[in-house]
């Protein structure tokens, strides 16, 4: 239990926390909803919610401008409140993974500081445009997801050095994956690939192709450069 638990007054539903804490942990309390409260708590850097069998977040949580990481996952949302887009604060960590989101809104690319993003194990049918406006993610988790297909818009990520994709409906790749020059992991495991753009093999950072359990792509010619130069290419 963190000290913004320990410390402070009762709160409803029997939780008590330090109003000047920066650090609220209520993983898996069994919420079922937010306290109200919390949305006071405008000192707060990091926010655990996950796993409080949630299926709404309050436009409130626009209040906590100074949350560097909010963990939602693990809950029953389909959507997310647009008032996240106001949490300029938000560079280290956004976790929005085991929820039952289809789309993001447009107004989140405004977190142009986030610089981990995961929403994997979701229903999201087409990476949000969003999420490709986020330029300062450096590790994206989108796995067991229903993707078809990527925005070319993925190349405006530039400063990204891991990308998951695990577990698609993944056929093939844009060829703006090329611009991702800071790429270190891709991991496409069980997607039903056809395709690959040989634009991947001029990425100059990468150490690791996971293409395991597809079994639908015949490996590239190009794919012997990647390991001649020290790139492991899983299979």
């Amino acid at each position: 239990m963190t000290e913004a638990l320990r410390l402070g007054r009762d709160r409803p539903g029997g939780l008590s926390y330090n109003t000047a804490a920066a650090h609220l942990n209520l993983w898996k309390k069994r919420l079922g909803n937010v306290p109200e409260s919390i949305w006071a708590l405008t000192e707060l850097e990091t926010l655990v919610l996950a796993d409080n069998e949630l299926s709404e977040v309050s436009e409130q949580v626009g209040c906590l401008k100074r949350l560097r990481m909010l963990d939602l996952g693990h809950n029953r949302l389909t959507r997310v409140p647009d008032a996240l887009a106001g949490l300029d604060g938000l560079t280290d960590f956004l976790y929005l993974h085991d929820n039952r989101l289809s789309s993001l809104p447009p107004s989140l690319g405004r977190l142009t500081r986030l610089r981990y993003l995961n929403i994997g194990e979701n229903a999201f049918e087409a990476l949000p445009e969003s999420v490709c406006g986020m330029a300062s993610l450096i590790e994206l988790r989108a796995s067991c997801n229903r993707l078809a297909s990527l925005p070319e818009s993925i190349g405006r990520l530039s400063r990204l050095r891991e990308l998951h994709l695990r577990n698609n409906q993944l056929t093939s790749l844009p060829d703006s994956i090329g611009a991702l020059r800071e790429l270190r992991q891709m991991d496409l495991r069980g997607n039903p690939l056809t395709h690959l753009p040989a634009a991947i093999a001029a990425l100059p950072r990468l150490e690791k192709l996971d293409l395991r359990r597809v079994t639908t792509l015949a490996l590239p010619a190009w794919a012997a450069s990647l390991e001649a130069r020290g790139c492991a290419v899983y299979r």
